[in-house]
């Protein structure tokens, strides 16, 4: 009897749990529906001859209209697209704000370390190898979404900000704006002599030498020339910050200003400079990240300035570098 009694109670147990399950999962399926349709990162192949050998992936919120920006965003070295995308919050704020985000993805067959080649002359001329297949990706989202092709900007943390460099000199058409964040400038390592030089060191370059190096990757080119922003932390001693100013030097030289920052003030904390042309208009901005070292700045959380996780690389400081773009590139409008 204390046997039969103890199995028919974990009978009927068993029967109020399922039932119990079952409800949930419908009251699930009502609260969220169509959530396992949720838009997720998608790898894009036949792309374009793509000599550079590298991956596309793309980010699209569902039911993203025509004529939407897209954002070109670059992983740094041993990362991936898929953690840079979430991590620097890209994707967060492309469901926000409603844009696309091309994640190109280095291959190790490339590089070992997963960096983006911006060192190598193959990779970052206009028309040959990386570089041409990370135009390539771009015109292949404006093309499928229907995206406004005037309103496309790339971005990149270390390698992937050197990288942006390059696409902003050898494809400066194609791009209204770039964020550079812990980068280097155009031509780095060929002026240094070498990649890490430029790194450790910084080359010794006048603004007109700069300039003159995003000059001749597009030769006769007359503008307009895509604004700069650059993220840049104060105890990086993997990019020293000597590369802001470069990069400072190189786009005001481009743009025809001068290097006497028109505002000087702090955003969150930290120092930040404004750059105009002689028209007024801002053509480079600068955040000195006060104590951070080589990463990409986020804010995780959920407040409306707030964005990315924390991570190798991808560090807290209480600023979201992709929000300040966002902002900067009017996204949020």
């Amino acid at each position: 009897m204390t046997v039969t009694r103890t199995a028919t109670h974990t009978r009927a147990a068993s029967r109020r749990i399922a039932l119990v399950v079952t409800f949930l999962l419908a009251l699930l399926s009502f609260v969220a529906p169509g959530r396992a349709h949720a838009a997720s990162l998608q790898e894009v192949t036949g792309f374009g001859s793509n000599p550079g050998a590298l991956r596309m992936f793309r980010y699209v919120p569902d039911g993203l209209p025509a004529g939407r920006p897209v954002v070109v965003a670059l992983h740094g070295c041993t990362q991936d697209a898929s953690g840079y995308g979430a991590g620097s919050g890209w994707i967060q704020l492309a469901d926000r704000w409603k844009f696309s985000v091309v994640l190109p993805q280095q291959q190790s067959a490339n590089n070992a370390s997963n960096c983006f080649d911006w060192f190598q002359t193959g990779d970052i001329a206009r028309g040959q190898g990386e570089a041409a297949s990370i135009a390539q990706m771009l015109d292949r989202q404006l093309a499928d979404s229907g995206g406004d092709a005037s309103r496309a900007y790339v971005t990149g943390l270390s390698a992937g900000g050197a990288m942006t460099s390059v696409m902003m000199a050898a494809y400066p058409e194609k791009f209204a704006a770039g964020g550079v964040v812990a980068g280097l400038p155009y031509g780095c390592a060929q002026a240094a002599g070498s990649p890490y030089v430029c790194m450790y060191v910084g080359a010794t370059q006048t603004a007109k030498q700069w300039g003159d190096r995003v000059r001749a990757a597009r030769a006769g080119y007359t503008g307009p020339w895509p604004t700069l922003t650059v993220f840049q932390g104060s105890a990086d001693y993997t990019v020293k910050p000597v590369n802001m100013t470069d990069l400072m030097k190189q786009w005001t030289d481009v743009q025809g200003a001068d290097q006497n920052a028109d505002v000087s003030d702090t955003v969150a904390g930290y120092p930040h400079q404004v750059f105009r042309d002689s028209a007024g208009r801002a053509v480079v901005e600068t955040y000195s990240i006060t104590g951070m070292g080589h990463g990409q700045p986020v804010d995780p959380g959920s407040g409306s300035e707030q964005c990315g996780s924390a991570g190798a690389y991808i560090l807290d400081v209480n600023l979201c570098a992709a929000y300040r773009l966002g902002l900067t590139w009017g996204l949020a409008g």
